[in-house]
């Protein structure tokens, strides 16, 4: 019988699980009984040292699409594949949460909640959606559905990866060139890369220099693509309009950070793409099923790309 040791606030594993491989034994963290009997470790923010203590253990899945959380274990035990999570839901949530940033700044929602506080109406005109471009760094499973999303409702939209990528509908950049040349073209930039060595602190001043005056910063991958005092010195001279940020360096979000009271800066607690158990047990289950059968894991995560 295969054993699974689950790390997650989220009791609903422990059930959704089970319900697509009957055979499969969870616990839950701290209850982890005999660590020998253990096979298969779904986690987030593990403690250091749990997975090394774990002398059997076969596959470690990550509870989200990035596995830095993982990474970041000074005793991460090494030969042990690590699964990335695909989920549709999990997609569609990170699509909705982009959207929502977008139109959230295109129709001028903060100036308009400024003007109910005060009672005052004062109509404004948005910009002209067709004339009005998104930039989307990062074109995996997510950020392709986030562009095409955008497109559907009328933006303009470039996508930016590493290396050439070709998406329906979707004016795509790539390399160092790539980024130079799309950044001056877009109102808005959503960020939804991994994070890598190449990509840690991308976003920053000359980045937002390269960006058009008025334009707005969108971050959904993590915390360290964005260099923070770059941040709030292109917000605070007015050069970025606007930012939507999902994702920080440290997390929970410290509550003296300037982030939190800046008026152009809008602060949610890394909700963009939850994972969530009815939608996603299949899938780890699926992959589950492989590992026992002998067969090739899927959305394993791969060092020599970073992701």
């Amino acid at each position: 019988m295969p054993t699974l040791l689950l790390k997650s606030q989220t009791t609903a594993w422990i059930e959704e699980l089970p319900r697509h491989l009957p055979d499969l034994k969870v616990r839950h963290y701290p209850d982890i009984g005999d660590p020998a009997g253990i096979d298969y470790a779904l986690v987030w923010l593990p403690p250091p040292g749990l997975l090394k203590s774990l002398p059997n253990l076969k596959v470690i899945f990550s509870l989200g699409a990035g596995v830095d959380h993982i990474l970041a274990d000074p005793e991460l035990p090494a030969g042990i594949p690590i699964v990335r999570i695909s989920d549709p839901h999990q997609c569609h949530l990170m699509s909705e949460y982009a959207l929502l940033a977008v139109l959230y700044f295109h129709r001028a929602m903060p100036a308009i909640l400024a003007d109910q506080l005060q009672a005052k109406w004062t109509r404004r005109w948005p910009l002209y959606t067709p004339e009005t471009a998104v930039g989307v760094l990062g074109l995996g499973e997510i950020g392709q559905d986030i562009a095409r999303k955008l497109c559907a409702i009328g933006f303009p939209v470039h996508g930016w990866s590493r290396s050439p990528k070709r998406v329906d509908g979707i004016t795509c950049h790539h390399g160092q060139a790539g980024l130079r040349a799309m950044l001056p073209l877009c109102r808005y930039i959503i960020c939804v890369l991994p994070l890598t060595e190449a990509t840690q602190g991308i976003i920053d001043a000359a980045f937002l220099q390269a960006l058009p005056p008025g334009a707005f910063v969108i971050n959904m991958g993590r915390g360290g693509h964005v260099v923070d005092k770059d941040l709030l010195a292109a917000l605070d001279i007015g050069h970025i309009a606007g930012a939507f940020l999902d994702v920080f360096d440290v997390e929970p979000l410290p509550p003296a950070h300037p982030y939190w009271q800046h008026p152009k800066v809008v602060v949610t607690p890394h909700c963009a793409g939850d994972v969530v158990p009815r939608t996603a047990a299949s899938a780890i289950v699926a992959n589950i099923r492989r590992h026992l059968g002998g067969d090739k894991l899927h959305n394993v995560y791969q060092p020599d790309r970073g992701y």
